[in-house]
Parts: structure tokens; C-alpha cells; sequence
């Protein structure tokens, strides 16, 4: 047995979460026996749940990673007791703002954009966990910036996928019920059962490539090489994917097409970002994950690192890119300060502008010029 110097926690707190969390991954190595949204005209919908359009490496061992993790004391804090500086959004001018595309990182994957006059929420994750229990699992770092309550009203809700960090029951449900109305939930195939269960009818299902409006907004569900899961045996029983949203007029750009943004949610790095960048020619933002990397040999078939971020940037040829999933929960084995200096160096190796790809500080609004 390691000593408890080995560790940033007490061991037997340690030993505690190592030994859910192995529990929970061999459960969800369990086969999906799902197939009702099996179509034989579908790749990605098989007979035994849903499937990458692109293979990735085999999932390699939860049990070394963990054990890696316990004996080396990882993560590591980030270095020098770095604080991450939290900003309050200007609420007023986000509550009064009909006419400029913007964008707010409230941490995580959770961004509010604002296009066509509409209040757009990514993955909303408002709990103090990312985890099925209050007592266990990853814990928020840095606190919220703002309260759902505080928000404009929300019109949209898109989800990529349902791991507890990207889709929170507690902050769907206050969605649902907030002043003026539920807003409409776009969801992967395979999570409309999920909402309706928690009473939450305003829900629209989309697989790939499907595309619905909402007024005068556009928005297009795009793959992603990831997973799902959220209980011991359902892997894959639900899709996953990434979010293209383009606004109609007011909101048009220098080159004459819809203010176009692209939310990425949660991704390896695989070709679909080169068939998304076929298909929207024109991305003025992206959302694009660059944490939760390390190890690369456990993490690559799941989530990109800071440089094949800056791929996705230029294969869906965006003019501005902006960094996510990073700084809030440790769910990865790199310190929470890192991802922004990897990028960094990421986007000098590329040869690439700076100001081209950058992160927000945690509730930081950006003020996107049409």
C-alpha cells in the first residue's frame, strides 16, 4: 500500500473514490443490449446502441490509470496556488442585448451565447458536482460565476451528451422551471425518455446531421468521437455529438452568410471535423474543448489535447476559437492550469495568430463585431 504522502487527500478518501470509480467503469464496459433506434441506413446506429463514425483506439485500462493516479499524486495543484479569476457578467447589458452576437463562459462546457435575439445555453452544469452523488466525485474548483436565476431568460438549451458533467439534472430541472417559460431542449437521440421522465416536455431528439429552427436560428446536430453513459450498463445506449447554430439576419457577417457558431461538447479527435468544416464553410466561433487530456494514452479515443484542438480549429475553419471544458472540474490527470499554456504553445507551433484561439476567464463576456 502506497503511503498517504503519495497522495493530495487522505488515503482512505482516496482509496474511497478510486474504488467507485473502478466499480462505475466496469460496469460501463458492460455490452449495450439496446436497439431501439437501430437502422441498418445509419452507421452510427447499431444493433447493440450507438457507434463513432470513425474507429479510436481500444479503450485502454481504467485500473492503471487510477493506480497511476494514487501512487504518482495526481492531478497536481496548478503551479504557484494559481487562482483562477472570476469575473461577474454585466447582467444587465446580457438581459437588454437583442442585437450582438455573444458569448459568456460560465465554466466547463457551459457557455450562454446570445444570436438572433435568442438565449442560448450549452450543457448547462450549475451543481457543485459533476457526479450522481453529493458526497462523491468531481468537485467544483472555481466557483460560479452567476446563478441560473441571475441569467436572461434561457430560449435554447443544446446538450451533447449525457455524462454527468455536461448534462446536470438539477440544472435542467431549474431550467424548466424558470420565470416566463421553459426554453427548448435540443438532445441527443436517445435522451427524450430522460427529460420526460423528470417532467420536462419541451424536448426535441436529433441524430447527426438533423436539423431544426427556432425562429430565426438555425441549429444543426454534428457527430463527435466520445461516449455516454450514465448508470453501470447503458454505454452507448444514447447518442453523443456537437452543435452548429446559425443566426439569421441582424446577426449576418463581412461574408454574407448567418453569424455561425460551432459548440464541439466533448471530443476525441477523429475525421468528423473535417466533414463538419465541408458542410459549414463559414464558422465564425467554435467552442472547443482543450482539458481533461492526460494521460494520452488513457484519454486520446475521448478527449482532445490543447494541439489537436487547434486541428479542430482550422478543420472547421474558424475564424475565432474559443477554449472549454478546462478549469473547473479535475477530471483529468493535467493540472487545471495548463490546457490555456499548451494552447498557447499549440497555436505558436501552428503558426497561427493568437488572438485566433484564446480562453475566457470564468464569466467573461465576449462581444462577437458582425
Amino acid at each position: 500500500m502506497p503511503p498517504a504522502t503519495s497522495c493530495r487527500h487522505p488515503l482512505l478518501r482516496r482509496l474511497f473514490i478510486c474504488t467507485a470509480a473502478l466499480l462505475l467503469a466496469a460496469g460501463l464496459t458492460a455490452c449495450s443490449s439496446s436497439s431501439k433506434y437501430y437502422d441498418p441506413a445509419k452507421s452510427n446506429r447499431t444493433e447493440t446502441g450507438f457507434r463513432n463514425n470513425y474507429p479510436q483506439p481500444e479503450r485502454a485500462s481504467v485500473l492503471k490509470w487510477q493506480w497511476e493516479r494514487l501512487t504518482q499524486g495526481l492531478p497536481k495543484p496548478p503551479a504557484n496556488d494559481y487562482r483562477f479569476p472570476v469575473l461577474k457578467p454585466d447582467l444587465a447589458w446580457l438581459k437588454a442585448n437583442q442585437d450582438t452576437p455573444s458569448v459568456t463562459w460560465i465554466g466547463h462546457a457551459t457557455a450562454l451565447l446570445q444570436l438572433s435575439g435568442k438565449n442560448v445555453l450549452t450543457d448547462p452544469m450549475f451543481s457543485e458536482r459533476a457526479s450522481p452523488f453529493t458526497f462523491i466525485g468531481p468537485r467544483r474548483k472555481v466557483p460560479l460565476p452567476v446563478q441560473i436565476a441571475e441569467l436572461p431568460h434561457i430560449d435554447l438549451v443544446v446538450i451533447s451528451h449525457n455524462h454527468y458533467d455536461h448534462l446536470d439534472r438539477a440544472s435542467v430541472e431549474q431550467l424548466n422551471r424558470q420565470a416566463g417559460g421553459p426554453p427548448l431542449f435540443l438532445v441527443p437521440l436517445g435522451l427524450r425518455d430522460w427529460f420526460m421522465a423528470l417532467g420536462i416536455d419541451n424536448v426535441r431528439e436529433m441524430d447527426w446531421w438533423d436539423k431544426t429552427s427556432l425562429d430565426k436560428l438555425d441549429i444543426t446536430f454534428v457527430p463527435a468521437t466520445h461516449w455516454s453513459a450514465r448508470s453501470l450498463f447503458d454505454r452507448s445506449e444514447t447518442l453523443w455529438g456537437g452543435w452548429v447554430l446559425q443566426a439569421a439576419a441582424p446577426a449576418q457577417t463581412d461574408h454574407g452568410a448567418p453569424f455561425t457558431v460551432y459548440f464541439a461538447g466533448d471530443t476525441g479527435y477523429s475525421k468528423d471535423f473535417q466533414d463538419i468544416g465541408a458542410r459549414f464553410p463559414h464558422v465564425d466561433l467554435a467552442l472547443i474543448p482543450i482539458g481533461a487530456y492526460a494521460p494520452r494514452w488513457f484519454m486520446q479515443g475521448q478527449h482532445v489535447d490543447p494541439a489537436q484542438a487547434v486541428q479542430i480549429h482550422r478543420d472547421v475553419h474558424a475564424t475565432r476559437s474559443i477554449g472549454i471544458h478546462w478549469g473547473t472540474f479535475e477530471l483529468a490527470d493535467e493540472p487545471l492550469d495548463e490546457p490555456p499554456q499548451a494552447l498557447a504553445r499549440a497555436m505558436q507551433q501552428a503558426d497561427l495568430p493568437p488572438e485566433q484561439f484564446v480562453t475566457l476567464k470564468h464569466g467573461e463576456t465576449l462581444k462577437l463585431a458582425r
